[in-house]
């Protein structure tokens, strides 16, 4: 793992082009040699656009193995590179939608899903805005200590261990009005989820954007990380009207509804080598 890490710093050196062509060569490697999880994006690329030709599907996980290898490549970047470096790389859209909130005293959870430009563009943002993040422990301790100093890196977020429930994220919201950073567009289990559609196909969802926010009377904010050629955007969106409903099941739905239109925009970049339909409704087959 140090190896690993030594590696990292040195590709942060290069410049960003370069790290892009790297990437492209070893995720096309990815591509070739990970079996099963290109099975995995194949699959999902058949349930949530059945129109698609293979040959589409195809061409486009090979693309998503390319992103993905590229933000494993990125890491270097956004842990030992300067803030300024970070900075100049991410592009950040409407951020007026969170700081008008946090001026007029109102707690913000932040929407944002799993895009590849996730990791970059948080690095950017937590140097204009404290964030409230969760953490889930590593097996390794080596690589568990470099993630969780990562993430404190400016000195500006509040870590809440996934273990430790939801008092201390709203406790962590409520002290200097910093928004909750939330990825609930996984699949975590039936505990806690939902069967919704997403891309017409039910899918275990956990509920926690919508009774989260009712606990913390908190707005909703989606924001969206973009890679767009060397380089990266953040945009955010308003906060969601009448948002949370009585209806926890409609409140679920509209947020994969929502992420649904964003993947339309850029079907290359979302991770689909995850098993979003893993676990299924009761006596429905599984995909994988």
């Amino acid at each position: 793992m140090k190896l690993a890490f030594a590696l990292l710093w040195l590709i942060r050196l290069l410049p960003m082009p370069v790290i892009g062509l790297l990437a492209r060569g070893l995720g096309n490697l990815a591509y070739l040699l990970a079996r099963g999880r290109r099975r995995v994006g194949l699959i999902n690329l058949r349930l949530c656009f059945p129109q698609m030709p293979m040959s589409e599907r195809r061409r486009l996980i090979r693309k998503n193995c390319q992103h993905m290898m590229r933000m494993v490549l990125e890491y270097g970047v956004v842990w030992w590179s300067s803030a300024q470096r970070i900075d100049q790389l991410v592009t950040i859209k409407n951020l007026h939608y969170v700081t008008d909130l946090r001026d007029q005293g109102e707690d913000v959870i932040l929407f944002y899903p799993h895009f590849v430009g996730f990791e970059m563009c948080v690095y950017a943002l937590n140097q204009y805005i404290p964030l409230v993040s969760v953490y889930s422990h590593q097996k390794n301790d080596t690589l568990d200590r470099q993630i969780y100093a990562g993430r404190q890196r400016y000195d500006n977020a509040y870590i809440v261990s996934r273990q430790e429930g939801l008092r201390p994220i709203i406790k962590a919201m409520r002290k200097d009005h910093a928004p909750f950073l939330y990825l609930p567009d996984q699949d975590f289990g039936v505990r806690d989820s939902v069967f919704v559609d997403f891309f017409g196909v039910k899918a275990a969802t956990i509920t926690g954007l919508s009774r989260i926010s009712k606990l913390a009377r908190a707005k909703v904010v989606p924001a969206i990380a973009r890679r767009v050629g060397d380089r990266f955007e953040l945009e955010f969106y308003p906060a969601w009207d009448h948002y949370p409903s009585e209806d926890v099941e409609a409140d679920t739905r509209r947020m994969n509804a929502f992420l649904e239109e964003r993947i339309r925009e850029i079907p290359d970049q979302y991770f689909w080598l995850h098993k979003r339909f893993k676990n299924r409704p009761q006596g429905e087959a599984r995909f994988y």
